[in-house]
């Protein structure tokens, strides 16, 4: 077991279960205008707005979310009114853990390492996700301290200045968003393949893993 090295985590999607979230913020409006929802539609409109206005000019994540929103109901003709939009970035904070997180935190907390984050969002967005966690973090990373969106290189460039000559490893659900960039700057890797997806493209992690207590146990912190 390595104790005292600094393990980093995505956060939306690894610790916190953000397809949930979504889905049901979105039919809390539809519930509003008696409408139906197809999560796996929001889904994959969320995943394609997101991914082009990140890849623009750098703008705060609750306007990214507020796009994401404004998009989505002009793709599914609903009757939203622009200032509406801010339901997305509003339901945030009472996104929540993934059953696993927590106890995993926990585990790893206790087995000496540190923790940190590493994630595409505002840093008082954060804040509020921050409460749904048992455990403190030691390192974090936001887009907003970066000015910039995974995967694109700032967020593990600031992580490794502040890890030192500790040792590092990145855990992450997104192949897309984590993966690929940890594996082309030589960053040590752990996908966590919750849908157990094949890989989508050349990036090889160091291990993957189907659940953070499948981390646990890989990195032998519950011995």
């Amino acid at each position: 077991m390595v104790t005292h090295a600094i393990l980093t985590f995505d956060c939306y999607g690894t610790l916190i279960d953000w397809e949930a979230g979504i889905t049901g913020a979105f039919a809390e409006v539809a519930q509003e205008h008696g409408l139906s929802v197809n999560p796996r539609q929001i889904l994959e409109i969320h995943s394609e707005v997101e991914r082009a206005v990140q890849a623009g000019p750098y703008r705060p994540y609750r306007e990214v979310l507020e796009e994401v929103a404004r998009e989505t109901a002009r793709r599914l003709n609903w009757p939203l009114a622009p200032d509406r939009a801010r339901f997305l970035p509003e339901s945030l904070p009472g996104w929540k853990p993934f059953s696993d997180t927590n106890p995993a935190l926990e585990r790893l907390k206790a087995a000496g390492y540190r923790l940190g984050i590493l994630s595409n969002i505002d840093d008082d967005l954060l804040a509020g996700t921050l409460r749904r966690f048992t455990v403190a973090f030691d390192v974090l990373v936001t887009a907003e301290q970066v000015r910039s969106y995974k995967p694109a290189h700032a967020h593990f460039i600031r992580a490794r200045e502040l890890a030192g000559t500790a040792g590092w490893l990145h855990v992450a659900q997104s192949y897309f968003h984590d993966i690929e960039p940890a594996c082309t700057l030589g960053i040590p890797v752990v996908w966590v393949n919750r849908k157990r997806e094949p890989p989508s493209g050349s990036a090889r992690p160091t291990a993957e893993v189907a659940t953070l207590e499948g981390l646990v146990e890989w990195l032998g912190a519950g011995d």
